[in-house]
């Protein structure tokens, strides 16, 4: 079909707003101005040059699922060489905005249809999630909804356009796009047949709370505040004692444990080289994690390795941001004070109403059943959401499912790779450049499960493989650590 002609396709509760052949080229995102060097993109763009991408047909449709509803999204459909496949991008924070150019370029050029979503709301309707002032059905869209309709929709398009059976489909996203994969396979397990989620931010509204709460607490306690000296010392003692290899980063923090007690000061002393009580208690909360009274795990701590930040006091409280997660999803209050927040009370208060934003259900027996295969990562120095969270939800699966790490019945449908050095979704000073998409096809289409995948680091230079947990990159014990020859996988 002509594309043009797809402005004249019906679908149900959406109305397609543009349908236009797009010639080869370099991709100007919109409204983004030209880069330095004059070419058309987005300022300061690092990395390698742009790259032309290929001739095809872009659609433009917004989605009203509900009268409160306002999706947009964008369909890219190869002209030529299209690969029979399809492949949705996910968002991060809070979206607002279609954020997976990036992506949808590269599969484009791979051969893929692609499609990308704003869920539902625009970044101008004010910061963090002020959205969902009064807009419970926003919510719900930003939650799931607005991914799921895309992909219905952009599978009757590609149907129409292409008059060709769709042969795969597959999703991949990171940070909240990884909330939105895990999400797809916990309630629309037959939407796509495989599917990359890294760093989870599954657990949205937990991990907002957890960070207001830091806030919260540092305001009420100013003797819990933590001083740029204080925090140095402490990320000093800690790999001094665990970069045993001198990388400045840990390859697996989990092989090293520190006991912050003894940087204690002495009872009733301060000084710039030891923890005051006060300020001992925020280190241990920032690593152990935050927990109600009774001892529930609100959010995972940081890794071991991650520094830790100065943490100020700060009268006037956590910041907007942060504070949307309690006053507008949780309370739909904008005048709602923070000071009178209490979390044994609150916590089940605000889940009640927005748990369901939360991507946490263990039970993917769906997805297995549909041939489904869920590729996982997370980088080790992940400073944004703690590498932990994406562990934990990996071990729920496991765990609910009747699974071992160890029994290839696991292994068949659902791996996690924990990356040696990477920040949050990519960079940091370890690997952060690897084929997931490429080992997802294998997967899916030629049953080759990957027990490793070569990665390399933009930023470091470093060549490593990553490694299917449990087990991770082992240094040989000789040789250029730079050098992958000289890692293998271990289990030790």
């Amino acid at each position: 079909m002509p594309c043009a002609e797809l402005k004249n396709i019906e679908l149900e509760r959406a109305a397609i707003t543009s349908a236009v052949d797009v010639a080869a080229g370099l991709f100007k995102p919109p409204n983004a101005p030209p880069n330095p060097q004059g070419q058309p993109g987005p300022q300061a763009q690092s990395g390698p040059p742009p790259q032309p991408i290929p001739q095809h047909c872009r659609v433009t449709l917004v989605l009203k699922p509900t009268p409160d509803s306002n999706i947009n999204v964008e369909l890219w459909l190869p002209t030529e060489n299209w690969n029979g496949k399809f492949l949705a991008v996910g968002n991060g924070g809070w979206a607002g905005s279609i954020q997976g150019y990036g992506d949808m370029q590269a599969a484009l050029r791979r051969g893929y249809a692609t499609a990308a979503t704003d869920t539902g709301h625009s970044a101008a309707d004010g910061p963090g999630g002020m959205f969902a002032l009064g807009h419970t059905e926003k919510v719900v869209d930003f939650a799931y909804r607005a991914l799921h309709d895309m992909t219905v929709k952009s599978k009757r398009l590609i149907d129409v356009f292409y008059a060709e059976p769709l042969d795969y489909s597959y999703y991949k996203g990171c940070s909240t796009g990884g909330r939105q994969g895990v999400m797809a396979a916990q309630r629309y397990p037959g939407d796509y047949d495989g599917i990359i989620a890294g760093a989870l931010a599954n657990r949205h509204i937990h991990m907002h709370t957890a960070g207001s709460y830091r806030s919260i607490e540092l305001a009420r306690h100013p003797d819990e505040a933590l001083s740029e000296t204080k925090a140095k010392l402490v990320n000093d003692a800690v790999m001094k004692q665990c970069d045993t290899l001198g990388e400045g980063f840990l390859n697996n923090p989990r092989q090293c444990s520190f006991d912050f007690d003894k940087l204690a000061c002495p009872a009733g002393q301060s000084s710039d080289s030891c923890l005051t009580p006060g300020e001992l208690k925020t280190v241990h909360t920032f690593y152990g994690g935050l927990h109600t009274s009774d001892g529930k795990l609100v959010f995972s701590g940081q890794n071991i390795g991650n520094p830790i930040p100065a943490l100020a006091s700060r009268p006037e409280g956590p910041g907007e941001n942060l504070t949307d997660s309690i006053k507008i999803l949780g309370f739909q209050n904008a005048d709602y004070d923070w000071r009178t927040f209490d979390l044994d009370r609150d916590l089940p208060i605000i889940d009640a109403r927005t748990g369901f934003v939360d991507a946490v259900d263990p039970d993917l027996r769906a997805f297995k059943a549909h041939g489904g295969k869920l590729l996982l990562y997370a980088g080790w120095r992940d400073t944004g959401i703690t590498p932990e969270n994406t562990v934990l939800y990996y071990e729920s699966v496991r765990d609910a499912m009747g699974g071992d790490p160890g029994k290839a019945d696991q292994a068949d449908w659902m791996r996690l790779f924990m990356v040696p050095g990477m920040g949050h979704c990519r960079g940091g000073p370890g690997v952060d450049t690897f084929d997931t998409l490429g080992a997802l096809e294998q997967w899916r289409e030629r049953g080759a499960a990957p027990d490793q995948m070569p990665a390399t680091g933009r930023e470091s230079g470093l060549a490593r493989p990553l490694c299917a947990y449990p087990k991770y990159a082992k240094y040989d014990g000789s040789g250029d650590l730079k050098d992958a020859a000289n890692w293998s996988c271990s289990a030790e």
